[in-house]
């Protein structure tokens, strides 16, 4: 059964960015990418606000082409570790490619990734056709856009990577109100990342 899943990388006090903006502290070590992998190969089709669009962007285009043009060194001349995190982050990026992808936004007037559509308004029941006719489950991405599917009724499956930093304040992963979850699954990371799947009821 198709599932609409909003996931999202977060401090252990909630935010996807700090109050300047930034998520340095978010970005997944070899360990956790490849989870974050093998979850993304499910996925046929991610909704995604502006935004989280424009911080994807390099995994097709900049990103791809460096790191396929480096992917020969995996496992031979680079540390174990830093050779994970380069198969990984290649891995993600042909992953990246193949999805079909729908950019809400009323000011983009192009995009600059293979298989991208700009819908001007979140339409909950187009996502609700979509998600009918779909064979692979559909991710939302960025907490912004991923509100209005939670207010909609639309989201199935929440998943959070919960990283062991505190940062104060910044952009909510989940949004403002009462939000009813069963947990499903967690596991923990030896970095300490916590990942934690909840139905939304």
């Amino acid at each position: 059964m198709v599932s609409l899943i909003y996931s999202a990388i977060c401090s252990i006090d909630g935010y996807v960015a700090d109050e300047q903006g930034n998520f340095d502290w978010a970005v997944p070590d070899a360990q956790v990418h490849s989870f974050v992998n093998e979850l993304e190969r499910g996925v046929g089709t991610y909704l995604l606000g502006r935004r989280m669009y424009e911080t994807m962007i390099p995994w097709e285009t900049t990103a791809h082409e460096d790191l396929q043009g480096t992917s020969a060194s995996v496992g031979s001349s680079v540390p174990d570790e830093f050779a994970g995190i380069e198969a990984a982050t290649v891995e993600f990026a042909q992953i990246w490619g193949g999805i079909d992808k729908i950019v809400y936004s009323t000011t983009l007037n192009e995009v600059s990734t293979a298989r991208t559509t700009i819908a001007r308004d979140f339409d909950a029941d187009a996502v609700r056709a979509l998600e009918s006719e779909a064979v692979q489950d559909i991710s939302i991405g960025g907490p912004t856009i991923a509100a209005s599917a939670f207010a909609a009724g639309l989201v199935d499956e929440c998943r959070l990577f919960v990283c062991p930093v505190s940062v104060g304040g910044g952009l909510p992963a989940l949004p403002r109100g009462r939000l009813d979850l069963q947990l499903l699954e967690e596991k923990t990371f030896d970095g300490g990342v916590i990942y934690l799947r909840y139905a939304v009821r």
